[in-house]
């Protein structure tokens, strides 16, 4: 290959032409002339790698012709780099970055470009590192890339780094924050940011140095600041449809819907811009469980499509951020490390993986040997198992761990996060927040902003301060495994405060299992030492019981069991039992469906009659003859009636009623009333849902 260089005036003229906007101040010292250089590749022995630095504007460099390339000068020492100059032959890269390294293994990106026009190219640069190179993805023309001068400038010697990093080397990195090693010692944070202050002494005493969050926004500024004021750093988040794992999220379609694809990504620039300078920012995590989510969006070969085109899409987002900001890394965050494979081949400008993990968090280190995996990592949610991976009890739902099992949990994952060294960065573990619900029972460290045994094992790991005062422990929890509706339920609860301080009990009820509530509640308690009595709810199915013990000083134990809520059993012969049974509806399609009013006489409670969704409705049995009974019992399904009437009739067409109601709230509606008549009806005129009429059982008794 023959190509002649243009010299004198005009090719100055040209070069002045294509310089590429910036600031061009007068430059520090010439660092790279002269200096080692080294290149991917050369075309021949007259363009070696030297002559790009030889100072020599008649000597040059070039490639073998394919891309990726790349030319690097070791400057001898690690130097603060802040200007970098291209002279490019003909042959020149259109994409390309700027990258520093401290040992000329890992690489960190100072400046991305793409859409290059060649010619001489200037850029103002900030970054530190004993190596400096220009890699190029992308060239120009057929042949390869070749540069006719490759100038560096800066300060020589030992300069104090700036920033986060992650630096070193396969097998043994290290996360450096100004310089400094940095293990992270985190939690997922929940309160809201405005009131980040106020929380800030409590994290400082634990010894947690960052902080966890799913989305950046303006509203974030306050976490940013208080967690900087406390020495503190955050984890800035940006949430990706579908987040939060199977279920959850909504779908977007990663392969053709370019517009959210646009909008998000510059949703990304307007906050990495906006906070990239501040001092509470510790790194930016791009997604949530996604690729593991989109498997409620998609199934066989699409699902594969939507996860490759979500992987290219978090590269997109990667080189964006560092385009902007050198001095954070980046990483993003899924809920198995399955998601790790699709990253490794796509997503190759993440500075570090991140990951999920609760039950299975001590397989992560072999995870990562078995992927052959060549980043570091960090665990974004961590702590003991989860609702999802725990067997079920006999009731058959999730059985939630003990307080001391729980805090024993947090204690097992961090270890295991931190025993992979030169790999594992730490983690922020899950969850520092103030809510009262389901969840947060189950994980949070400070539900309602009391203390219990999983926030001091995580204090301990932390190597935080030592507490002046511990919680309540709840040694046993026992009770029956079923109870009626309404009736009085016995349990029997052992606990101890290890200060002696006196307990305080409480009681509450939860219904996840029912209507996928999470709201605890709260419910009387009757106290007799260690044996509780409280009413058992009136809706049947597995409920969630839960005991409280406090000590007056911030700290809290709670133990939860499940129990059934059945049906009381009235005494007495169900005279509506398997007998024929019309309805003015019944739901024919859906989910279990048909309902039809058999169901309601058949005595299970497993099954249901299920009426339209419109006012009135009626369900009638016939006893087959004129019976007198006295007592009926409507066990609702959760779609109940608010105003109803139960009729008699001889013969099935004139109807008498017995008795009414305009209040009736569902569950289990007990009726002592004497009547006789062939046929029973229950006739309702308004609806407790916005659903129809729903029960399970319609029993007619006679005493």
């Amino acid at each position: 290959m023959v190509r002649v260089r243009i010299i004198g005036t005009v090719a100055a003229v040209l070069a002045g032409l294509l310089l590429v906007p910036g600031t061009v101040n007068a430059a520090p010292a010439l660092l790279s002339q002269g200096k080692p250089a080294a290149a991917s590749s050369t075309e021949g022995a007259g363009t070696p790698a030297s002559a790009a630095v030889d100072g020599n504007g008649d000597t040059r460099w070039s490639s073998e012709w394919s891309a990726p390339q790349w030319l690097s000068v070791d400057l001898g020492t690690s130097s603060a780099v802040t200007r970098v100059e291209l002279d490019w032959e003909g042959a020149y890269a259109t994409a390309f970055e700027i990258q520093v390294s401290a040992d000329g293994d890992a690489w960190q990106p100072v400046r991305a470009v793409t859409g290059a026009a060649g010619g001489r190219q200037a850029y103002d640069v900030s970054g530190t590192g004993r190596y400096v190179r220009v890699h190029a993805t992308q060239r120009a023309n057929g042949y390869g890339i070749s540069l006719w001068e490759f100038r560096v400038f800066g300060t020589q010697g030992s300069v104090a780094p700036t920033g986060v990093h992650v630096t070193g080397s396969q097998g043994n990195w290290q996360l450096t924050v100004d310089g400094r090693p940095w293990t992270v010692k985190g939690l997922t944070w929940g309160p809201p940011a405005a009131d980040a202050a106020r929380y800030m002494p409590e994290l400082k005493s634990m010894g947690t140095n960052t902080l966890r969050t799913w989305g950046t926004d303006a509203s974030t500024r306050p976490l940013l600041d208080a967690a900087a004021a406390s020495g503190l750093r955050v984890i800035s988040g940006f949430w990706l449809q579908p987040g939060g794992g199977p279920g959850s999220g909504g779908c977007v379609n990663y392969v053709t819907d370019a517009q959210y694809k646009t909008d998000m990504l510059n949703t990304i620039r307007q906050w990495v811009t906006a906070y990239k300078d501040h001092p509470g920012v510790l790194m930016w995590n791009v997604g949530n469980e996604s690729i593991l989510g989109l498997q409620n969006c998609y199934s066989g070969a699409e699902l594969e499509n939507q996860r490759v085109a979500y992987a290219r899409y978090l590269n997109e987002a990667a080189r964006a951020i560092h385009t902007i900001d050198t001095n954070h890394p980046v990483t993003n965050t899924d809920a198995w490390t399955g998601a790790w494979v699709y990253l490794k081949a796509h997503t190759p400008d993440l500075d570090l993986y991140a990951v999920n993990s609760y039950g299975n968090v001590c397989k992560v280190r072999q995870d990562w040997i078995s992927g052959g995996y060549t980043k570091p990592y960090i665990l974004t949610e961590a702590g003991p198992a989860g609702e999802w991976e725990v067997p079920n009890d006999v009731n058959g739902v999730p059985a939630e761990p003990t307080d001391a099992q729980k805090r024993d949990g947090y204690t097992q994952a961090w270890n295991c996060i931190v025993s992979h060294t030169g790999v594992s960065f730490g983690g922020t573990l899950f969850h520092y927040g103030t809510e009262y619900d389901f969840g947060a029972v189950w994980f949070n460290l400070t539900p309602a902003g009391k203390k219990r045994l999983s926030f001091y094992s995580v204090q301990r790991a932390f190597g935080g301060s030592t507490p002046a005062n511990t919680p309540p422990v709840i040694s046993s929890m026992n009770l029956p495994t079923s109870v009626a509706a309404g009736a009085p339920l016995t349990i029997d609860a052992a606990a101890s405060d290890p200060d002696g301080d006196p307990l305080a009990w409480s009681a509450a009820w939860n219904s996840k299992y029912i209507d996928n509530s999470g709201g605890l509640a709260s419910t009387p308690v009757q106290i007799n030492g260690n044996r509780l009595t409280v009413t058992a709810p009136d809706r049947l199915g597995v409920w969630k019981v839960y005991v409280m013990a406090e000590d007056g000083r911030g700290n809290i134990g709670i133990e939860t069991r499940s129990v059934r809520v059945v049906a009381p059993q009235p005494s007495g012969v169900n005279v509506a039992l398997g007998k024929p049974a019309t309805a003015s509806s019944y739901q024919q399609v859906g989910d279990g469906a048909p309902f039809p009013p058999s169901h309601a006489v058949d005595g299970n409670v497993s099954s249901r009659w299920a009426g339209d969704w419109a006012d009135p409705q009626w369900i009638s049995v016939d006893l087959g003859a004129v019976t007198t009974f006295q007592h009926v019992q409507l066990v609702w399904e959760g779609a109940f009636g608010r105003a109803y009437e139960i009729q008699v009739s001889d013969d099935g067409n004139g109807w008498r009623p017995v008795y009414g109601t305009t209040s009736g709230n569902g569950g289990v509606d007990s009726i002592d009333v004497t009547a006789s008549g062939r046929y029973v009806r229950m006739h309702a005129t308004q609806r407790g849902t916005g659903w129809g009429y729903s029960l399970y059982e319609f029993g007619v008794y006679r005493r």
